[in-house]
This record gives C-alpha cells, sequence and structure tokens, in this order.
C-alpha cells in the first residue's frame, strides 16, 4: 500500500504543481472579476433607480398653471350702435399673447445650474419627465443633468416656432428615452409648457445617424412648430432620431 502511494507521488512533476498554482489564481481571479462586475452593475441599477426618483420628485413639483380655454378662436362681436341703427356684426381676430412665466433656477449637488421649462408625455411607451434645460451649453453640464432627466439639446423654448430638441439616456429598459426606438410614425408627443399649455405633435421620421451627425437639429421647419428627439442605440454606436410635427 505504501508501495502504491509513493509511486503516484512521483507522478507529481513540479510542471503539474506550477500549473496547479496557475489554476488556482486564475480561479480566484476569475471570482474577483465576476464580484466586481456584479458590484459595477449592482451601483449602476442603483443609479439609475435614484436618476429616476429625482426625475419623478422635479416632476411632481412642478406647479403649472391650467391653459385658458375660455377664449373661441373666432368671437363674433354684437355691437348695438342705437335704437335706429341695426346690430352690426364684426369678426374679431383674437391674437394669442405670449405668457411670460419666470423660469425657477435650480442647483444640483455638483454646482450646476439649470431649469425646468417644460414636460414631456408619450402615452404609448410611459413616458413621462420634466425637460431640464442648463444654464451653460458644457458637455460635462448636460452629461449630468441627463443623469437626472431629458434635456433640451437645441432650438426654441418649449412649443414655439422652430425645432425643439431634446436627448435623453436609453438605459435599454422602461426609463428616461430606452422606448423611443420603438416609437412610429403616426405615434403622439405631447409637450406641456411652464404657460401649462399643451400642445400634441405627431411622429413623421425616424432614422439612425453617427454621433457626430447633428443635422437633425436644423431649424428650417417651414415656420412649423417641430420637436426632435434624441437618443443612443441598444450598442450606443448611433443616435435614433425621431420627428415630430404639431398638429
Amino acid at each position: 500500500m505504501n508501495q502504491i502511494l509513493i509511486t503516484k507521488k512521483l507522478y507529481i512533476t513540479p510542471e503539474l504543481k506550477r500549473k496547479k498554482k496557475i489554476y488556482k489564481v486564475e480561479f480566484f481571479l476569475s471570482i474577483f472579476l465576476v464580484l466586481i462586475l456584479m458590484s459595477a452593475y449592482i451601483y449602476a441599477e442603483y443609479d439609475r433607480n435614484k436618476s429616476e426618483e429625482v426625475s419623478q420628485e422635479i416632476l411632481a413639483n412642478i406647479d403649472l398653471p391650467q391653459e385658458d380655454t375660455t377664449v373661441a378662436k373666432n368671437d363674433v362681436l354684437v355691437i348695438v350702435l342705437d335704437d335706429e341703427q341695426q346690430s352690426e356684426e364684426l369678426n374679431q381676430k383674437v391674437e394669442e399673447k405670449p405668457v411670460e412665466v419666470k423660469k425657477e433656477v435650480q442647483t444640483t449637488q455638483e454646482g450646476y445650474r439649470y431649469a425646468t421649462i417644460a414636460t414631456i408625455n408619450i402615452p404609448k411607451i410611459g413616458v413621462q419627465y420634466p425637460i431640464l434645460d442648463g444654464e451653460t451649453d458644457s458637455v460635462e453640464e448636460t452629461e449630468k443633468l441627463l443623469k437626472m432627466s431629458p434635456v433640451k439639446f437645441w432650438g426654441p423654448e418649449p412649443n414655439e416656432v422652430g425645432n425643439f430638441c431634446i436627448v435623453g439616456h436609453n438605459y435599454r429598459d422602461t426609463r428616461f428615452f430606452s422606448k423611443v426606438p420603438t416609437l412610429e410614425n403616426g405615434d403622439l408627443i405631447e409637450i406641456t409648457d411652464l404657460s401649462g399649455k399643451t400642445i400634441n405633435y405627431k411622429v413623421y421620421n425616424k432614422y439612425e445617424v453617427v454621433p457626430e451627425d447633428t443635422s437633425c437639429t436644423s431649424q428650417l421647419t417651414d415656420g412649423k412648430k417641430e420637436i426632435t428627439l434624441i437618443t443612443c442605440t441598444n450598442d450606443n454606436k448611433h443616435r435614433v432620431i425621431v420627428k415630430a410635427r404639431a398638429i
């Protein structure tokens, strides 16, 4: 019996010992890497959930006035001059006066200043978020704000003539603009500005571009009100562009 054990031990060569050590090191390294990846995923998920909570908190704190719907489109004004004269009907065109609303400036923990300028609602994909506007156009500031909510990228004020461009993260789930790439022509997008006015926009085009292509921000809208939604593809290599026009 002892002779058999000694014989078996002779087969454990230095090369075999070295390989066993390498296997052990690789095994522990694999476990270590798995733990790091799991920790990174858990932290990223926590960060995204926190971003969603912040965005919804901003949305809940927006105090929008009710849109005034008491004025008719083409009122008929009847003027009685006197008892001897007949009543005269005059068509009076009601001009829409812009409502001046003061933006409430907020400051992030990092010191970036921003204001909530509108809300976006896309019933088909369950999107409802505030739209933020940074004090500057710096990339660093925009990246910080994008973790809180969709952000104005370019264009006029919400619901004004021109191309109002909005950028949002694609987290490959249901948060922020993750489902925007699933929109199709004819889908509706609602933008409510700070005056409480809501305009419906109908999607008329969707396509992908490389990140350097900013042609989608063009303001040549032929005097119409348009919006452009911008987000990443699932592989983060291209940008998804969704164009919509006021109806």
